[in-house]
């Protein structure tokens, strides 16, 4: 991949596109250098989903854009009309067991499990210090995938080489 060529798109995915695949895609599309552009969907999103306000809270408080995030299914990723992607990343142990759509172009696909900062009763501080703790964990992994030799990202390597960093 040369610095002209067009970025590779990722697509994170989760249930309900609320927590970890917004981090996962605000994140990437802010440490991507250019290389890659960042999209995130969910297998179920529940009417009026939003982005996790604590999710939001600890992306802005890195210096990390929330511009534009939303909850969304990922039928708007599977017609004609959207962009191609090339490597699909389930971010949820939920969403990589479920039957995904059809995904144009065949992109590859790994899974990056992470727990749900957002789950169970607990009081906003110790789920902040959650979020936190997968945005760092997202961020390693993910500095990982950006500095991949361009040789790693062509088509034919790309699966194998996040499917490795799952190992990271």
């Amino acid at each position: 991949m040369t610095d002209t060529a067009k970025p590779l798109n990722v697509l994170f995915l989760c249930t309900h596109n609320s927590a970890r695949s917004i981090l996962a895609e605000a994140l990437l599309n802010h440490i991507g250098q250019g290389r890659f552009k960042a999209y995130s969907a969910g297998s179920s999103p529940r009417e009026n989903q939003q982005p996790n306000p604590l999710g939001l809270q600890v992306l802005q408080s890195a210096g990390i854009s929330t511009e534009g995030l939303r909850s969304k299914s990922w039928d708007e990723f599977a017609g004609p009309d959207a962009p191609q992607m090339d490597l699909i990343i389930t971010v949820c142990d939920n969403a990589a067991g479920e039957a995904c759509p059809y995904w144009p172009g065949h992109p590859a696909t790994a899974h990056w499990g992470y727990p749900d900062p957002s789950a169970g009763d607990a009081p906003d501080e110790v789920k902040l210090a959650a979020f936190r703790q997968t945005l760092h964990a997202l961020h390693q992994r993910q500095e990982l995938l950006v500095n991949l030799p361009a040789d790693k990202l062509h088509k034919t390597l790309l699966q194998d080489s996040a499917r490795a960093l799952a190992r990271s």
